[in-house]
């Protein structure tokens, strides 16, 4: 297996506060005059393509390509999660010509890795897993890319923000499936709580029975009544790695807020600031503890048309090149907080501070 580091062209990166139209759509309909032959289909994993998480991020990367590339552009929603029926709309979009096919999620794992040998002349591209036959031993085909993200990086730069605006209360933290990428966002989130405690003069602290793993990434009010179990017991801010788990934990603290309450959530995956909103500008989202979902999709379609698709590579996106990180405007984060996680990143990516991807004496 081939692996390496995948540096991103950070000036192609989306202008901040410019979202792409046609989410809920079908397909994208651009009307750009530009025109490829190429076609680009997207399987959706758990949730909806508007879950304001990692299906969204992912589709919006691809529509960028559409307006800029003229590629044609379709997803298809599984009727659930299993192999056979990722597989089948992985041959829906095949037979309809879409022949490079974005699958974000580690259950689509033992789906590619067969139909990267069943559609041999087409492209696959696999966040967060990698293809296997159900032995876990990685099998990535030369029609196949595979990438994964320092979530715990990003998690961890999260911690630290959230700390140092807050100075002294209650975190917590709240997952959808107990899944390694997952896992990595609560992992880097509490050592970045600790680091912050231990060297920057913060006192935010997070107990075991405020770290939860919902179970799934579409139950909205599952994840509002976790958000608020929390807040009863004087939880502060949440981080919410959950898809759409994780839209029910916003709308509990929009809730609050409206009504005088001091609560916070951290986003996941994507910039989740307007979708914090609840008065006007004031947004309940202090921070987002982003991977570059939409810059990676994109990125991919255009290494397709450029004739360098990286198959048969596995491709780490971390603080090094710049694929994880904060949202590059942080309305609720002082000029101070900012300063200071700028530091803390640039020590990241130097090494200096090295955050792991194990859960050690970490909760859960």
């Amino acid at each position: 297996m081939k692996k390496r580091k995948f540096g991103l062209v950070m000036s192609l990166l989306l202008a901040a506060g410019t979202m792409l139209a046609g989410c809920g759509s079908d397909e994208g309909g651009s009307d750009n005059s530009k025109k490829s032959d190429l076609k680009v289909g997207m399987v959706t994993d758990a949730g909806t393509i508007d879950d304001k998480s990692f299906n969204q991020g992912t589709w919006e990367g691809i529509l960028k390509a559409e307006e800029e590339f003229g590629v044609e552009t379709k997803y298809l929603k599984p009727a659930g999660t299993t192999e056979a029926e990722y597989l089948k709309e992985m041959g829906n979009l095949y037979d309809a010509g879409y022949k490079f096919i974005v699958t974000p999620g580690f259950k689509f794992e033992t789906a590619v890795f067969q139909a990267q040998d069943k559609y041999e002349d087409a492209k696959f591209v696999i966040l967060d897993g990698n293809p296997h036959n159900g032995d876990y031993n990685p099998v990535v085909k030369d029609n196949t890319v595979a990438v994964f993200f320092a979530e715990h990086e990003s998690g961890f730069l999260a911690g630290v923000a959230s700390a140092l605006e807050l100075k002294e209360g209650e975190a917590g933290f709240i997952g959808g499936m107990e899944i390694p990428a997952v896992q990595k966002f609560n992992w880097g989130f509490q050592q970045g709580l600790k680091y912050a405690n231990e060297n920057l003069g913060t006192n935010v602290t997070i107990k075991a029975e405020n770290v939860v793993y919902q179970g799934s990434f579409d139950n909205a009010a599952a994840g509002g009544q976790i958000a608020a179990q929390f807040y009863d017991r004087g939880v502060d801010v949440i981080f919410t790695a959950a898809g759409g788990v994780g839209v029910g934990a916003i709308n509990e603290a929009k809730n609050r807020a409206k009504a005088g309450d001091n609560v916070w959530i951290v986003g996941v995956d994507v910039d989740q600031y307007e979708d914090g909103k609840y008065e006007g500008d004031k947004s309940v989202i202090l921070t987002s503890a982003m991977k570059k979902l939409d810059q990676v999709s994109y990125d991919m379609v255009k290494a397709e048309l450029d004739g360098k698709f990286p198959g048969g590579e596995t491709l780490i996106f971390d603080a090094k090149n710049d694929g994880i990180g904060l949202p590059e405007k942080n309305p609720n984060l002082s000029d101070d907080t900012m300063s200071k996680v700028d530091e803390v990143f640039e020590k990241i990516k130097s090494e200096e501070i090295k955050v792991s991807s194990e859960q050690g004496d970490l909760f859960k």
